[in-house]
Formats: structure tokens, sequence, C-alpha cells
């Protein structure tokens, strides 16, 4: 009889250690990971934010900016910085 509740007590022991295993991971998987994600999410933005910013204020400075895409480079210049002429055949166009 002894042994019985002491295995009865094992048993009851091992799943709620189980059970709290389970709850750790559920709630790892619904709040703890979602938020991290959110924080990593939101500062990429920041970044992307931050890095146009700063192509822009060089554009108007009226110097080119060298953009790489892929194997392309591309300079990129504020529109008013181009000569009248330039403006006028890209309007006719």
């Amino acid at each position: 009889m002894i042994e019985r509740k002491n295995k009865t007590g094992l048993i009851i022991g091992i799943l709620l250690l189980v059970i709290a295993v389970l709850l750790i991971i559920m709630v790892y998987a619904f709040a703890v990971k979602p938020a991290i994600t959110g924080n990593i999410i939101k500062a990429q933005n920041e970044g992307y934010e931050y890095a146009f910013i700063q192509i822009a204020q060089q554009a108007i400075t009226c110097q080119p900016v060298p953009l790489r895409i892929g194997n392309q480079t591309i300079n990129m210049v504020a529109v008013e910085c181009l000569p009248q002429e330039c403006l006028q055949q890209a309007q006719l166009q």
C-alpha cells in the first residue's frame, strides 16, 4: 500500500512537471517570441527610414549619391538639381 502511494505521488509529480514545461513553452510561443519579433521588425523599419533620410539629405545637396543595386551602381540626384533642359525634355516624353 505504501509503495502504491509513492508510485502515485511520483506519477503526479512527473505529470505536473510535464504540464509546467508545456505551459512555459506556450508562454514563450504566444507572448515572448512575438514581442521579440515585433521589436526586431521595428528596429529594421527604423534602420530603413534612417538610411532613406541619409540618402535624401545627401541627394538634395546636388551631389550624386551612388547606390548599389545588385551588380549595378546608379547615381541618384534630386530632380530639383537637374538642368531645366533635362526637366523640359522629360516632360515632353
